[in-house]
């Protein structure tokens, strides 16, 4: 099998982070990608070519998009695509004759996706940015750190990956959903701070509730509560607790061998969480991850070692969902959602031709 997406063919427009991680997604499933790179010029940031995790399952094609003749040969691939994925500022594919108004006339089940920090219009849209950027105009960066220091940004998962390229996939093949319906074609203009902010749902919830300060490191799901938090452990390494629920709670209670300390027992009253989490804080410090595990593995707790990219690959449970894979000497995360009648074709480094 192919997987789920056979017969879907994607345009895709060379860039970095958020667009091929789109096409990633989509060529994962069975997507026919190809992929237009302008001719290699030394290396470029970002792109490592066939060592780019980003880049497999494609299919590429060498184009100078100054060249009439390359954009003749791209206006004859459209004719054929379901899709076509863009990452550059707003007025780049105008410019070169590759704009919506273009494209559609030559297809009118086209779907055109465009990925952009800022979006197609609004005072910022032309400007230049990077994910920290989109994720702080969107609040979400606002949420990230411990208590009184300043924000920490989760590398570049929730704009580039999140809020940008999996919105792009999805709004893509929302786009071609309705195109087999309807016969028409679109722009989806999906653009990372308003990603950042869709993720963020939640968070607005709890706060439009009452149940949230505007402030770091005090809430359930911040770092503020002593039960949903990281700690060290005595060798140097970390785990994750999260029991939220009154029976985890009560586990966690129980392995830690703090059930009958009633300082314990008023779980949700935030103004106990900073005398709770600093006596869990050298609890943890007497025991290594391995011994930590050894005591909290196979039980409701919630809890996990916080492992190593190194180290995630090796998890027995990892292992056993194949939830990694290795192509040409390079380990990467296996194809994801998984389709039982469907299964995703095995990654390859090398594309498709």
């Amino acid at each position: 099998m192919a997987g789920a997406l056979e017969g879907l063919t994607v345009l895709e427009f060379a860039g970095i982070g958020p667009g091929p991680f789109a096409c990633m997604m989509l060529a994962d499933h069975g997507a026919r990608v190809i992929r237009i790179d302008r001719p290699a010029k030394g290396d470029r940031v970002g792109d490592s070519g066939n060592r780019d995790i980003l880049n497999r399952n494609r299919e590429r094609i060498e184009l100078d998009l100054k060249d009439p003749a390359a954009i003749a040969k791209i206006r004859e691939l459209v004719k054929e695509a379901d899709a076509i994925i863009e990452g550059y500022r707003p007025g780049v594919m105008e410019r070169l004759g590759l704009g919506p108004e273009v494209l559609l006339a030559d297809n009118p089940k086209l779907v055109y996706g465009r990925m952009t920090g800022w979006g197609q219009e609004g005072p910022m849209a032309p400007l230049a940015g990077h994910d920290i950027n989109y994720i702080a105009l969107a609040g979400a960066l606002h949420s990230f750190g411990q208590a009184g220091s300043k924000p920490q940004f989760p590398v570049n998962l929730v704009g580039d990956f999140g809020g940008g390229g999996m919105l792009m996939a999805f709004g893509v093949m929302a786009a071609v959903f309705s195109a087999q319906r309807t016969g028409k074609g679109q722009v989806v203009d999906c653009a990372m701070v308003d990603g950042a902010a869709i993720l963020s749902a939640m968070t607005y919830t709890f706060l439009g509730l009452g149940r949230w300060k505007d402030e770091r490191g005090v809430n359930l799901l911040d770092g503020g509560a002593h039960f949903y938090d990281t700690y060290e452990t005595s060798d140097g390494k970390w785990i994750s607790i999260g029991s939220i629920e009154p029976q985890f709670y009560a586990l966690l209670l129980e392995k830690t061998g703090l059930k009958d300390d009633p300082a314990f027992a008023p779980q949700m009253d935030p103004r106990v969480w900073p005398d709770l989490k600093a006596r869990l804080t050298a609890l943890f410090l007497t025991k290594t991850r391995d011994e930590w595990c050894a005591i909290m593995d196979g039980t409701d707790i919630c809890f996990a070692p916080v492992l190593s990219l190194r180290e995630a690959p090796k998890h027995p449970h990892n292992t056993a969902r194949e939830t990694f894979v290795e192509d040409e000497g390079m380990v990467m995360p296996a194809p994801a959602p998984r389709f039982l009648g469907t299964p995703a074709p095995k990654p390859s480094l090398a594309g498709r031709g």
